[in-house]
């Protein structure tokens, strides 16, 4: 069913765009929220005379997004990413990993709106990236990708079982305490302690 748009809504259209959707989408989802009306000869008339005002919205739109178009592409993005020795990254540099750099920059710009060569890239190097802004406009950003350096550990000795341990700690304690202690050697007969010896 026809419809015509009462509020942007991504990446569906604009305020005052007229379109064509699945009627159960519009009847459960548009109208509740306000975002569209029917397309009817009232809503037309209505939409005709915000026009003008549509269209002062729409040109302060583009205005800002060449604004930011110039402000993004003066921007020359470094994401450091942990890397191999031949320059193979650990992970990837996706759209997000882009947005969330962006974010950083004071940029806030959607995932979905960010097109990298590819999906993602996975060693380091130089890439341009494009980000759609609105209508046609859109910047194409350098990001440089960067290795970050990991130190690797010398693996150490294998740390013995905790038990293992600790009944060695032992044994070596009772040994201790053996060597340590008197030895009594008698050789009395039962007559030296004051027996009476039979015969």
């Amino acid at each position: 069913m026809k419809v015509i748009l009462n509020k942007d809504l991504a990446p569906l259209g604009e305020e005052g765009d007229v379109k064509d959707v699945a009627r159960g989408y519009a009847r459960n989802f548009l109208f509740p929220r306000g975002i569209a009306l029917p397309y009817t000869e009232h809503t037309i008339r209505l939409f005709e005379a915000r026009q003008e005002e549509i269209e002062a919205r729409k040109a302060d739109k583009r205005k800002d997004a060449a604004g930011i178009r110039e402000k993004l592409e003066a921007l020359d993005l470094v994401i450091t990413m942990p890397a191999g020795a031949n320059g193979k990254l650990y992970g990837a540099v996706t759209s997000q990993t882009v947005a969330d750099e962006l974010g950083k920059q004071g940029f806030q710009i959607e995932r979905k709106r960010i097109e990298l060569a590819g999906t993602n890239f996975k060693s380091v190097g130089k890439y341009k990236v494009a980000v759609k802004l609105y209508e046609s406009a859109a910047a194409e950003i350098g990001v440089t990708v960067q290795a970050q350096i990991i130190k690797t550990e010398t693996k150490a000795a294998p740390v013995r079982n905790r038990r293992r341990r600790d009944a060695d700690a032992r044994v070596e304690q009772q040994e201790a305490a053996t060597e340590a202690a008197p030895v009594e050697t008698t050789s009395e007969s039962p007559a030296d302690k004051g027996g009476v010896a039979q015969e």
